[in-house]
């Protein structure tokens, strides 16, 4: 019989649980067992719903109260030396460390963060050292592995796989390879192992998508050797890849010493046939066939197709095929019974994490039994596939019209920046090493409860203006008073940097607890693209040309750019996403000329999503760069010489794609460096890069607040390998998620900061 599986279930709960306990306990309203009380939960809650929709193989130890690379740092004892007082005779001191490492301590700055291969999810990089050593603590996989067996629910434990762990490491020793440590490593993975033996687990998923990546000679042989000393623990592993296809891997994967291998055929379904005859008959071959990084129910009939295909093969038994999404469904929402909103004609087209585990139930009784015998989740199937196909409100011929129309003249400002530098600088007479932030600023009890109010109706519009006109002119004269040379009016009104532009953008549509997690306690509630997109009228225009007639300082207008609003949507998939892209970034244009009709003089069109959407493998690259380059420069090239356009980005490493972030072609480029002690910068040194640049200099994600003289040294560091006159001095990213004291202390530090290097640089 093929049986069912799933990889790993979102963590923060339908209602976002785990968040508010999460919340709870960094403020002190909560103490820890409340927070482990909500976890255990949720947890249970997971499995009980798995096992209710006849998932045969239940993922555990994929639930997380931050991050599932951070808890292999944790159980691996690899904890960066900085961390050694969080161990020091607490009695919490194993949650004090783990969320030290997270998001940082009084005496010690915060583990690196980056995105997940090409999601939105942010994992906690681990650091490597010379002496470093690992000391394996099964404590949290093991437990709870028995904790769901206590209910009666067998599980799959489930842990990063150890090349993946350290080919995603970060070495902090100059001349270090993380993957020279695998040796010392492999000793702390076979005792996590051991003891999910010794509770009684018979099989383990190990992910490894790194092997959907082009590998280095290193890595690539790293994995036998791994691989050769795990087997000897006696446990089935079954290898997870996902988010592209194996390809040149394949071999290499299939030829491990391992029980079975998953492969992701939501994002390469063209590797079936080469999956099924490299694979020996005796492993298992998962198939990813149930999208888990979107929101569209799955076409039954074409996943049941390849699955016939697979048990058409005769040398492979049913008992080696299960059926599984194509990757974990942390990334997708939880219930879509929860949208009772939802306009019905678009719920019948989605599915989220529970309907996707009953998606992947049906495929497995319909390839065991046939396809009568879950007539209705097919029929339903087939009559979304179709609908979608031939729904005019997908379809707007105007908008698809003006988007085949664009010439590469609309590409381009009408002059280079060496030529918009001096007329921009005539305009702003800014001081050396001006200072800004990234757009937003703290969303406090009284933002988020006004907007609730609003929403509900019970505070009126008029009310609700005034309550944000205060806010913003608060904000301003807060930025004012800390001697800010640019400006931002702060965003009260906006719950999203992507929600809201997709709530006034025609083709999206939205959820009431569509939420999935980006880091830690971070959830979003991703917009809906399901048509072609437009701007039926100015969406930014009010609040950023009231800001700018509160002072005499410039204020940026701040608009979220097209590829990061495609990266951050639930996109739909029925042409290509490039299109969809030249869709969005055809209104942000929109938007951006009539904020400088406004006499807004500065936009900023953040795109920090603009790594994130680049293809794994090296040889897809270039033409998602196209695209994604003229999608940009599409959006900000309708303004004149002397309006400044800025972007932000964070998070993401730089160095293989500095020609197309030069290409962007943005007066001012704003970047998350703090949490690396400004190694991004080498890239931009490197390359020589043209324009200014904002190195952040404060890590806006963590609580604490650095000293003037941290961020002093940090734009030292960038003054070595940038020269002066091209910086600007800014945090990490926007400070929505700081309170006001520790965003005003900051920011004072951080003016302090570039005075003294004015001094410094007179």
């Amino acid at each position: 019989m093929i049986r069912s599986a799933n990889l790993g279930f979102p963590r923060i709960g339908a209602r976002r649980e785990l968040k508010k306990a999460l919340e709870a306990y960094w403020k002190g309203d909560g103490d820890l067992t409340a927070l482990k009380t909500t976890a255990a939960d949720l947890r249970a809650q997971h499995w009980r719903l798995q096992q209710e929709a006849g998932v045969d193989i239940i993922p555990s130890n994929d639930f997380s109260l931050y991050d599932q690379m951070l808890d292999m740092t944790a159980a691996l004892g690899a904890a960066p030396p900085r961390f050694a007082e969080e161990t020091a005779g607490e009695t919490e001191s194993d949650v004090d460390l783990y969320f030290a490492m997270a998001r940082g301590a009084p005496h010690a700055p915060a583990m690196e963060m980056t995105k997940w291969f090409d999601t939105n999810y942010h994992y906690i990089v681990p650091e490597f050292h010379e002496d470093q050593t690992f000391d394996a603590t099964p404590l949290k996989a093991t437990s709870e592995y028995l904790e769901a067996k206590g209910l009666g629910i067998e599980t799959r434990p489930v842990l990063i796989g150890p090349v993946t762990y350290l080919s995603l490491g970060k070495a902090k020793d100059k001349g270090l390879a993380p993957l020279s440590l695998l040796p010392r490593l492999l000793p702390a993975y076979a005792a996590l192992l051991r003891g999910l033996k010794d509770a009684g687990a018979d099989s383990v998923q190990l992910d490894e998508p790194i092997l959907c990546q082009d590998l280095s000679p290193e890595e690539r042989a790293a994995f036998a050797p791994a691989y050769d000393a795990l087997r000897s623990v006696g446990l089935d592993i079954m290898v997870a890849t996902y988010f592209d296809g194996l390809r040149d891997n394949l071999s290499l994967a299939a030829s491990l010493p391992v029980g079975g291998l998953h492969i992701d055929l939501v994002r390469a379904p063209d590797q079936i046939d080469a999956a099924l005859d490299a694979l020996d008959a005796d492993k298992t071959l998962s198939l990813g066939l149930v999208d888990g990084r979107n929101i569209w129910r799955t076409d039954l009939s074409a996943a049941l197709a390849v699955v016939e295909k697979a048990k058409a093969k005769a040398k492979r038994a049913s008992d080696k095929l299960h059926i599984a999404p194509s990757c974990s469904l942390l990334h997708a929402p939880i219930d879509l019974d929860l949208e009772t909103k939802l306009d019905s004609e678009l719920k019948s087209w989605m599915a989220f994490a529970k309907q996707k585990l009953e998606e992947i139930a049906a495929l497995t009784t319909a390839a065991n039994e046939g396809r009568a015998s879950t007539s209705k989740a097919f029929a339903e199937s087939d009559a979304a596939a179709g609908a979608r196909k031939t729904s005019k409100r997908i379809h707007d011929d105007a908008v698809k019209v003006r988007a085949a129309a664009v010439t590469p003249a609309d590409i381009e400002r009408a002059h280079g920046f060496d030529a918009r530098r001096p007329v921009q600088r005539a305009r702003f007479d800014l001081p050396p090493f001006p200072t800004t932030t990234i757009g937003s600023f703290p969303q406090t009890r009284e933002v988020r409860k006004a907007r609730a109010a609003h929403k509900r109706r019970e505070l009126d519009d008029a009310g609700y203006e005034a309550f944000l006109k205060r806010e913003t002119e608060s904000a301003v004269r807060k930025q004012e008073a800390l001697g800010l040379d640019v400006l931002v009016h702060g965003e009260f009104e906006r719950n999203d940097m992507v929600e809201y532009f997709g709530e006034q953008l025609a083709g999206f549509a939205f959820t009431k607890n569509g939420w999935v997690q980006s880091y830690g306690s971070r959830c979003v509630k991703p917009p809906v693209i399901f048509g072609d997109v437009s701007r039926p009228a100015p969406m930014t225009v009010t609040w950023s040309a009231y800001a700018q007639s509160l002072t005499e300082k410039p204020v940026k207008g701040m608009l979220t750019g097209p590829v990061t609003i495609l990266q951050w949507s639930f996109v739909r998939d029925d042409q290509p996403r490039a299109e969809t892209c030249k869709q969005i970034a055809l209104a942000i244009r929109d938007e951006a000329v009539d904020l400088e009709k406004a006499g807004v003089a500065m936009i900023q069109i953040d795109e920090p999503a603009f790594r994130e959407g680049l293809p794994l493998r090296n040889a897809d690259r270039g033409a998602y760069l196209q695209w994604a380059v003229e999608c940009f420069r599409l959006s900000a090239s309708g303004v004149k010489d002397e309006t400044q356009i800025h972007t932000h980005m964070c998070y993401s490493e730089f160095n293989d794609i500095m020609t197309s972030i030069a290409a962007l072609d943005a007066d001012v480029i704003s970047i998350e460096t703090s949490r690396s002690d400004m190694e991004l910068l080498d890239a931009f040194s490197d390359f020589k890069y043209p324009n200014e640049i904002g190195p952040g200099v404060w890590d806006i994600h963590s609580p604490r607040v650095p000293s003037a003289s941290e961020m002093e040294t940090l734009l030292r560091k960038a003054a070595d390998v940038i020269a002066p006159d091209q910086l600007w001095v800014n945090p990490d990213c926007g400070l929505k998620t700081r309170g006001w004291e520790e965003t005003e202390a900051s920011l004072k530090h951080m003016t302090d900061a570039a005075r003294r290097m004015r001094e410094q640089f007179a």
